[in-house]
């Protein structure tokens, strides 16, 4: 009969303590954060603080010599530091606080603790910083493989690589077997391929995404540069309303090219692949002013449809249009 009445008994004592939101293994356990420091729910950081900082002195293990002494002044001294850590972090408190109002939300605030707890505490800083890294070294790496296979296609192109050979031989520097005989065949072809590669590197200029990377390109130089950059648009800025607002002057070359990728919507980049020809047609059509570049770009799209028109592939497309193209389902009446 004694056995089931402990049992009785410890079950409603469970009850009891997780009615009042005090769960053990939880935060302080059974005993309340507040009572543990001697301060109300409503203290504030400084009251918390000052008030572990009076009882870590009476607590702390060398302040006793006995060892029994010792031992219950190092677990008094244990639960008060819990205490303290929880009561200042605001989010734990929040949590702490929910725990005791919301005891019947049992496995929500296992979770929440626990969640806090194995959460890696890394410093946000340390995310973005390493982030940004990561970045940075796969832009790095990706335009220099853009630039390798630019190099590569312009050196099996056979226009390409004819002149480069003919600007070798004038040179000197082919053919290659002639300076030294010893060399087999494989590392005579190799020695003429770096000379080709090295010419075509040196000759070649390459624009836009596939041009050779530049450390000012880098992410993270970017970031550290952008308050100059911001610095020089607005100093540019007001230049160009001083200049071309207001005294009237007019433009230069620079400044027609950049209104004319400004109307095309292209960035410096993709502006720089362009021919110089092409450049220069822009130029003598006067597309910087705006109607003019409308009147460009209306020409430029018929012209478009004109192209797309004759194409066979189009018209076979247009054809099958007509026909009505693929099967389509209706839901509506017929």
């Amino acid at each position: 009969m004694a056995a089931p009445v402990v049992l009785y008994a410890a079950i409603f004592v469970g009850c009891v303590t997780i009615a009042y939101g005090l769960i053990e293994g939880l935060y302080c356990g059974v005993e309340n954060c507040y009572d543990v420091l001697g301060v109300g729910r409503d203290a504030t950081k400084v009251e918390i603080t000052k008030a572990y900082r009076k009882m870590a002195k009476t607590w702390h293990p060398d302040m006793h010599r006995g060892k029994k002494e010792k031992e219950e002044a190092a677990q008094m001294f244990q639960k008060i530091a819990n205490a303290y850590e929880i009561l200042r972090d605001d989010e734990q408190r929040n949590d702490y606080n929910y725990m005791v109002d919301h005891p019947e939300e049992y496995y929500y605030n296992y979770y929440k603790y626990y969640q806090r707890r194995l959460a890696p505490q890394v410093d946000v800083r340390i995310v973005i910083a390493v982030t940004i890294t990561v970045i940075s070294i796969i832009q790095y790496y990706g335009a220099w493989n853009n630039y390798n296979t630019a190099i590569n296609y312009f050196c099996k192109d056979q226009k390409y690589r004819i002149r480069a050979v003919d600007i070798a031989k004038q040179e000197g520097l082919l053919p290659v077997a002639k300076k030294k005989e010893k060399k087999s065949k494989e590392e005579v072809k190799e020695a003429e391929e770096a000379i080709i590669r090295k010419i075509v590197e040196e000759r070649m200029d390459i624009r836009g995404g596939y041009s050779k990377p530049q450390y000012t390109d880098i992410l993270w130089l970017q970031l550290i540069l952008c308050p100059y950059h911001i610095a020089m648009y607005i100093k540019w800025y007001l230049q160009w309303i001083w200049k071309f607002n207001i005294k009237k002057e007019e433009y230069g070359e620079k400044e027609k090219q950049y209104l004319i990728r400004k109307f095309m919507k292209i960035n410096q980049k993709q502006f720089d692949a362009l021919e110089d020809s092409e450049k220069e047609k822009f130029l003598v059509k006067e597309l910087w002013i705006q109607e003019k570049f409308d009147e460009w770009k209306k020409q430029q799209e018929e012209e478009m449809k004109i192209k797309m028109a004759e194409s066979s592939r189009y018209k076979a497309y247009r054809r099958y249009v007509k026909k009505g193209g693929a099967g389509q389902m209706s839901f509506g009446p017929e």
